[in-house]
């Protein structure tokens, strides 16, 4: 941060507008959650923030609300105002400027390479005294699925999964319901409701029957659940193919292609209910390819709630980029039951998956265990 000294009122100002940003959050898919506040005479006269992909973003809004009292204030806002055209709203830019405001001080640069420090140009550009980096980490922590998707064209992916105090999953026979407490559980709904896709696959479908819906909150909207079925085993009965919201197949070319009518059947059965159907080649979905296309259908994030294999796999392909354990004060036991993590095992510990910028806090009577598998 240069220029401008950041005083302590400025630090409470920018986190009054992430608070309003993260109202919307799960609302604002493919954008970013922003908020806007601006400050005149050291009070706030107007805030808002953006609330859903299409419609006005939170300068806009703010300064609508401020009318004539946007005249000589500062704008605090959680991220680099939009100077582009080529989208459905007018660019924020223009807004500050025409508006009267003599200062701004942003979170975060929009990683977006068609704005990325050329909102703050056009900004100084005009006169306009700009503070960039205030409150940065929390901004960029905010938004990090907006910054993945936005950088690199594939979601933001969290693996999420509840085990016991020795790292089980299941029994033996299967049983895993409910490991976590009812705290824990209300938790991961809320992080349902704040990505745009579930990934799991056949044998937890299978298992436990899900609707990997939102229950709780007030998040209203559901994310898609995308299911990795090899040989479309999936009854049609089960609850993904009989509720909303979308559900999406991946199933390998050989079983669709290989003329047995009864899988022939099964997949018209799924088209004719407006199951979405992705194939792949060989014996296993290759992850990474998977995120590309899912990415290339507008899929920014994205959980995966799957058993031990669908976890190494996602870890062995490289396309988690947060996990988010929930430990429960239940020992399991014995070389039978299942691992949350399955596949290979490591012959050296150098060789691990390395979590950074581990957080962890009790939720209710259970453990709450987040990190990175890439330094931040």
């Amino acid at each position: 941060m240069e220029g401008i000294r950041v005083l302590d009122k400025d630090i409470s100002f920018m986190k009054r507008a992430l608070n309003l940003a993260a109202k919307a959050r799960g609302m604002t898919s493919p954008n970013p959650m922003v908020g806007a506040v601006i400050v005149k005479g050291g009070k706030i006269v107007a805030e808002d923030y953006h609330k859903k992909a299409g419609e006005p973003h939170a300068e806009a809004l703010a300064i609508l609300n401020a009318a004539d009292r946007a005249r000589g204030s500062d704008l605090y806002v959680t991220l680099e105002p939009c100077c582009h055209l080529d989208k459905r709203t007018p660019p924020c830019t223009n807004a500050i400027i025409n508006a009267g405001i003599k200062r701004v001080f942003i979170a975060m640069k929009d990683p977006n390479p068609k704005v990325s420090g050329k909102g703050i140009d056009e900004l100084k550009r005009h006169k306009i005294e700009v503070v960039c980096g205030v409150l940065e980490d929390k901004a960029k922590k905010l938004n990090e699925a907006y910054v993945k998707y936005i950088t690199t064209k594939t979601p933001f992916v969290i693996l999420k999964t509840a085990m016991t105090f020795d790292g089980k999953i299941a029994t033996p026979e299967g049983q895993s319901k409910w490991i976590t407490g009812e705290a824990a559980r209300k938790i991961v709904h809320r992080m349902r409701g704040s990505v745009d896709a579930i990934l799991s696959a056949v044998g937890t479908v299978k298992a436990d029957n899900p609707e990997f819906t939102v229950r709780t909150g007030q998040w209203i909207r559901n994310p898609r659940r995308i299911v990795i079925d090899p040989n479309l085993e999936i009854p049609l009965d089960y609850k993904i193919f009989n509720t909303p919201p979308e559900t999406i197949i991946i199933t390998r070319k050989q079983v669709i292609g290989n003329g047995q009518k009864a899988i022939e059947e099964k997949r018209k059965a799924l088209i004719d209910r407006g199951i979405k159907i992705i194939e792949y080649d060989g014996d296993r979905v290759d992850l990474k390819l998977l995120m590309k296309r899912l990415g290339e259908i507008g899929i920014a994030s994205l959980m995966i709630e799957g058993g031990s294999s669908l976890n190494a796999y996602a870890l062995q392909d490289g396309i988690v980029d947060k996990v988010v354990f929930f430990i429960a004060p239940k020992i399991i036991g014995g070389k039978d039951s299942i691992p949350a993590i399955g596949g290979k095992t490591f012959r050296r510990l150098e060789d691990a998956f390395q979590i950074y910028n581990m957080n962890v806090k009790k939720v209710g009577q259970d453990l709450m265990m987040e990190g990175y598998l890439k330094s931040s």
